[in-house]
């Protein structure tokens, strides 16, 4: 399948992850840690760029960041290519170091801000890099030491994060570790490195499942719609809903009277969910709109939009068709 365009706009908050190419370590020892970590931060300054958590394994990372200004990929360009060239250069190695290009998922931040900074910085415990969220505060690899008031690094926007805890600095300190604790107890049944239904609704009960979601951004509905507004623009912006329907009923050899109506004759539901495809994931006509066309429930266009979506993919003329 064809690469996905990136969402990157100034002011959406972002989890960015990197990963080791096949797997391999981006992390040998300490001094490429703070190699990165020093990159990184002086980014972060001259790009005004804002950061909520950030921690460091051995063959990925994980940030939780808000562009103010640039696009991140600028501030990501620069950390991944130099960071890459002084590794191989130091351990005599060449080649990528990444694997493909770096994952960042818009997050909504009203519902999800507070689980990613839990989900982030407890990612060395996970992991088995140290043995208790006790033993966490002495990992410098992180975040967390800085909203604890320690370490040397000064990435994290401290007053932001603890304000959302309280007040007082030492309280937010403090119920910020019991947030924490609760996680731990929790676990972690399903992983917030990836957006789409299944994750944003884990997090968020109050989502329904036939309300918008997309795979780039941990959320739904509104949020979801809002986003994909203001990041992108459909290759035929003029292309209506009722036009949509005309030209793939005559694709499919159907009567575009015939698709607004219940039927399950194969020519009319493969008709409805290639409209349902190219209707809400490329031209982002709302899915309420297209089932009050196709005598669909909102559901239901998002079933159908899935089975478009596999037609077009194994298909080559229909992949021609809208271009």
């Amino acid at each position: 399948m064809p690469r996905r365009t990136r969402i990157d706009i100034p002011g959406l908050l972002q989890h960015v992850i990197v990963r080791g190419v096949a797997g391999a370590d981006i992390f040998l020892d300490d001094e490429d840690r703070l190699e990165f970590v020093q990159r990184l931060g002086a980014l972060l300054t001259e790009t005004e760029t804002r950061c909520y958590a950030w921690t460091l394994l051995n063959n990925h990372a994980h940030m939780l960041l808000l562009p103010t200004v640039q696009p991140l990929a600028r501030l990501m360009r620069r950390l991944l290519t130099g960071y890459a060239v002084v590794f191989n250069l130091r351990h005599n190695r060449s080649g990528h170091l990444f694997q493909n290009r770096y994952k960042s998922i818009v997050c909504d931040t009203d519902n999800y801000l507070l689980e990613l900074i839990r989900y982030i910085h407890l990612n060395p415990v996970r992991a088995g890099m140290v043995d208790s969220l006790d033993d966490l505060s002495g990992y410098q690899w992180s975040g967390h030491q800085q909203l604890l008031g320690r370490g040397s690094f000064r990435m994290v926007c401290v007053e932001d994060v603890l304000a959302l805890f309280g007040q007082r600095k030492k309280a937010a300190a403090a119920r910020y570790l019991n947030f924490l604790e609760d996680g731990l107890a929790q676990g972690a049944k399903v992983k917030l490195s990836c957006g789409g239904r299944h994750v944003s609704r884990h997090y968020n009960a109050s989502l329904a499942d036939d309300v918008s979601y997309d795979d780039r951004i941990l959320g739904g509905g509104e949020f979801v719609e809002s986003i994909l507004a203001a990041a992108e623009l459909p290759p035929d912006s003029g292309l209506s809903l009722e036009e949509l329907i005309q030209r793939v009923a005559r694709y499919c050899g159907v009567s575009a009277e015939d698709l607004t109506y219940p039927c399950r004759q194969t020519s009319i539901s493969r008709a409805k969910a290639l409209i349902c495809y190219w209707a809400t994931r490329r031209y982002r006509i709302p899915g309420s709109r297209v089932a009050d066309c196709l005598g669909y429930s909102t559901s239901a266009v998002s079933l159908a939009a899935k089975r478009g979506q596999e037609m077009v993919t194994k298909d080559e003329e229909l992949q021609r068709m809208m271009v």
